[in-house]
């Protein structure tokens, strides 16, 4: 069966774009933002996402990594990657408006690790949660706040978000 795209590279560009607009709108500006991805290619939608926020909003928004690996409950079913630094900016999060940020959000589960590894880490103002795809199937009462596109899929298929740094392209397609 051959992988079908859906987003392409402008595509992508365009959903990061409209997201940090929305994210703006809703904070009211830059001020007291931070960034977080959960890796791995959440961290390079998360420091796409925060320079379009700087340009847009006027100043720099703190940056960095979450890594869920260790928080998730699947892991003597489901064998992932290794950990992953977390990286928290200097500021912290205490007081401040976190904007998580995924590639794919599909049962909830990566979410609900990362909120518990944010209660370990520090107090965020707010939690928001980004997402470049919505694909449906929610486990948990998980819900984004912004989305890129959404985009329903069958169980069966497999969403693969492929990005420059990582992959040589910038693509969403199913398989």
């Amino acid at each position: 069966m051959a992988a079908r795209t859906v987003l392409q590279q402008a595509d992508i560009a365009r959903a990061l774009t409209r997201i940090a607009h929305e994210i703006l709108e809703s904070a009211r500006g830059v001020d007291d933002l931070v960034v977080l991805g959960i890796p791995t290619r959440g961290t390079e939608l998360a420091a796409r996402l925060a320079a379009s926020l700087a340009q847009i909003g006027g100043s720099d928004v703190p940056v960095g990594s979450l890594d869920v690996t260790m928080y998730r409950d699947d892991l003597d079913r489901n064998p992932t990657r290794g950990p992953a630094p977390t990286e928290i900016p200097a500021g912290g999060i205490d007081g401040k408006t976190v904007v998580l940020v995924d590639d794919v959000l599909y049962s909830g589960r990566t979410i609900r690790s990362a909120l518990d590894a944010l209660a370990d880490i520090g107090r965020p103002a707010v939690v928001r949660l980004a997402v470049l795809v919505d694909r449906g199937h929610r486990e948990l009462p998980i819900r984004p706040d912004f989305v890129g596109k959404n985009l329903p899929t069958a169980r069966s298929e497999r969403v693969n978000v492929r990005l420059e740094d990582f992959d040589g392209i910038d693509e969403v397609t199913i398989l």
